[in-house]
């Protein structure tokens, strides 16, 4: 296996490998970048702030904001449609210990689509280039965009985007293969990957349907892209850049995690989620994260129907060793049939 580049630079930033874990928004809060941090991603990119909601100083937002130090380095996505305001929110919260901002103009949610953000701003070149170049002159930290396809497949205008973007003086931009049309449906569209990298000098961040080392493997060779960028591919499995790291080095794949393992995993996840959000938020929290880790294992729809009914964190562990009893006993029991 030949080893490959781990390095990737953003700005002034020098990231120990390009293997990034996306921004999104109910997933990548502080427990789950630490745990994905922890098993080797790159760079880790936080859930999606409102440039409104900093200038209004939302309640909610504090906690969004939060940054832990051995979660570094680490990407604060900030969204918005307003140059001004974008620019003057990123000045107020640059002092905050996060190495690069990014601006959101990919997010296919409806409520932030129908205000100008996000994926909107795909169907307005200009004003997203406006956007890039107001908040790139207001801070010394490297700034990135994160973009789509385009807004739908009679618009796909992700090149144009991106040049805009590099002449806005942003450090890179990550491309996400799928339209707003298609949110999160159909298979990515990797060729747009490369034809963006073939454009611009900035580096390339491809997005979209990686799942495995194999998928990233793919992906190196049919775009030539800088860096990957995980998200769904990363729920339920922080394991994925472990693996990554391994395939970059040249290291034989880490064995799959079995249920013993995810079964500690979930429960070290579930008691910082209790930590970080109080018990009663944080097992609430966890039931989607808990479904995730356990997908494909045995008995696992019937424990996403309990993991919905308990209530604290002792039900959790109980829940999940139970399980796992479960899931042994019955692989013995194959094995003797």
């Amino acid at each position: 296996m030949e080893k490959i580049n781990m390095r990737l630079k953003i700005g002034d930033v020098v990231l120990p490998n390009p293997y990034i874990l996306a921004p999104m928004a109910g997933v990548t809060d502080l427990p789950f970048r630490l745990l994905c941090r922890e098993q080797g991603a790159g760079l880790v990119c936080m859930e999606m702030v409102s440039a409104k909601a900093i200038y209004y100083r939302n309640k909610n937002t504090e906690a969004l904001l939060t940054i832990h130090p051995e979660e570094r380095p680490v990407s604060l996505q900030l969204f918005g449609s307003d140059p001004y305001l974008m620019s003057e929110m990123a000045k107020r919260i640059e002092e905050r210990p996060f190495d690069i901002l990014d601006i959101n103009m990919g997010c296919p949610v409806p409520k932030v689509v129908n205000n100008g953000e996000g994926s909107a701003l795909m169907k307005d070149p200009k004003l997203a280039g406006e956007i890039a170049a107001s908040v790139v002159r207001a801070v010394r930290k490297p700034v990135t965009v994160k973009i789509r396809k385009g807004f739908d497949e009679k618009h796909v205008n992700a090149v144009e985007m991106a040049k805009r973007i590099e002449d806005a003086g942003a450090s890179a931009v990550a491309v996400h293969g799928r339209t707003r049309e298609q949110y999160y449906s159909g298979k990515a569209d990797w060729d747009i990957i490369r034809r963006v990298k073939e454009a611009v000098a900035i580096p390339v961040i491809g997005n979209g349907d990686v799942a495995s080392a194999a998928d990233a493997q793919e992906m190196w060779e049919q775009t030539g892209c800088d860096g990957i960028m995980i998200a769904r591919g990363a729920r339920g499995n922080p394991w994925i850049f472990a693996e990554l790291a391994a395939w970059s080095e040249g290291r034989p794949a880490p064995p799959r995690p079995d249920c013993r393992e995810v079964c500690r995993m979930i429960k070290r996840h579930g008691k910082m989620l209790c930590r970080y959000k109080g018990e009663f938020t944080g097992i609430r929290e966890m039931r989607k994260h808990a479904a995730w880790y356990t997908a494909g294992f045995p008995h696992s729809s019937r424990l996403r129907a309990r993991v919905n009914e308990i209530g604290d964190y002792d039900s959790l562990c109980a829940l999940m060793e139970q399980w796992v009893l479960e899931t042994e006993y019955e692989k013995q029991e194959s094995h003797i049939l």
